[in-house]
């Protein structure tokens, strides 16, 4: 199969895109000496885990089910944390991975016995209260976070039986915006650090973004080490997947109500849910900046602002050829936080996952139809 042949609509992800960003998180690893597990939250491509597992160390997981994911699918160690554990899946958590991470002083003690005979190793999610992220709707330290313990919540006497904190409080951020949140984490629990045996950076770290700084990636981490002799974690998911494929999706039908509107097989409500909720304007292949025709993309929903950019404001895309019935298109970088997100919503159809060799070679990973629809509802 060629990817021109490819049925639509359908996630289409890379094996020479992943491997390089791979390469990129191995030199991290290589000359850092940190771990770095892959976010299932933001990456969980199973066709492409395989090679994955090649380059990194595991995985760290929300929950339940992404732990029984990463348990079939990755090779390495698996991390867990869940803002609160359920009595009925706590045993199961604790007896897959190899570190659990509990939310709140809470939490740890009402699971604590359980976790410290698992053999697992335990830590706590703190609140550095410090963050660079680009909207509160993915900001772990906003105001009113459910998401970690503060300064003022934390409770140092109840240490006994930690191996290791976590925070996490970036998103698609920088180096030097890592250095910032360091400054608060360390201002506000540094004291804390000495016989633990690791601590979680989280993830967030845009790292093989073009342009990031990954020198300094690497000394900061050096010197954290250094300075408190503990091991360091990664937790990277669009990372991993950032650039790795493209959504293509099929022109169902032409309408012009003012705007020529294109209607598609896919949906950003559906297909692309962080194109809404960031809110961002995707990238599509062949796009003009002076084109002479000009279209909007919308789905087959019934949602009338299942549009493809509309929350920006700018949802116009211009071609130097005039687009018809038939044609793909093709939204570039969409195989992070889409996967992971989509949803059945109109009783759209999800895409199909399809797995692009280095070779070239196309191999189908998943089919769906009517079933998922119908075993969600």
């Amino acid at each position: 199969m060629k990817q021109n042949e490819i049925k639509t609509p359908a996630y289409v992800c890379e094996e020479a895109k992943l491997r390089k960003n791979l390469q990129i998180l191995k030199r991290v690893k290589d000359e850092s000496g940190a771990k770095i597990y892959v976010a299932l939250k933001g990456f969980a491509f199973s066709g492409a885990m395989d090679l994955v597992s090649e380059y990194l160390d595991g995985a760290t997981c929300s929950g339940l089910y992404e732990a029984k994911y990463a348990k079939k699918h990755v090779r390495g160690e698996i991390c867990t944390y869940s803002p609160a554990y359920k009595d009925d899946e706590i045993d199961e958590v604790l007896s897959l991975s190899n570190h659990v991470i509990f939310n709140s002083h809470n939490q740890w003690q009402k699971y604590r016995k359980k976790a410290l005979k698992s053999g697992a190793e335990c830590g706590l999610r703190l609140n550095p209260e410090v963050s660079a992220s680009p909207s509160d709707a993915y900001n772990p330290c906003a105001e009113f976070s459910r998401l970690g313990i503060t300064k003022a919540n934390f409770k140092p006497d109840e240490l006994d039986g930690i191996s290791g904190l976590h925070f996490h409080a970036l998103c698609e951020e920088s180096a030097e915006s890592l250095q910032l949140v360091l400054q608060g984490f360390e201002s506000r629990f540094g004291e804390y650090l000495n016989g633990l045996k690791w601590v979680n950076f989280g993830g967030g770290h845009h790292i093989t973004r073009e342009g990031y700084n990954v020198d300094l990636l690497i000394q900061i981490i050096k010197d954290f080490k250094a300075k408190y002799n503990v091991e360091v974690i990664l937790e990277p998911g669009e990372a991993v997947g950032w650039q790795t494929g493209y959504l293509v999706g099929s022109v169902l039908d032409i309408v012009d109500n003012g705007k020529k509107i294109a209607i598609l097989d896919v949906s950003a409500e559906a297909h692309m849910p962080d194109t809404v909720l960031m809110p961002y304007r995707p990238a599509v292949r062949n796009e003009s900046k002076n084109g002479k025709y000009e279209y909007r993309f919308g789905g087959a929903t019934c949602l009338a602002g299942d549009i493809v950019g509309i929350q920006t404001n700018n949802p116009e895309y211009r071609f130097d050829d005039e687009i018809k019935i038939g044609d793909r298109i093709i939204f570039e970088d969409q195989i992070h936080y889409t996967i992971v997100k989509n949803t059945t919503f109109n009783g759209v159809k999800l895409p199909d996952l399809y797995y692009v060799k280095e070779n070239l070679d196309v191999v189908k990973i998943r089919e769906f139809g009517f079933d998922e629809f119908e075993r969600r509802n």
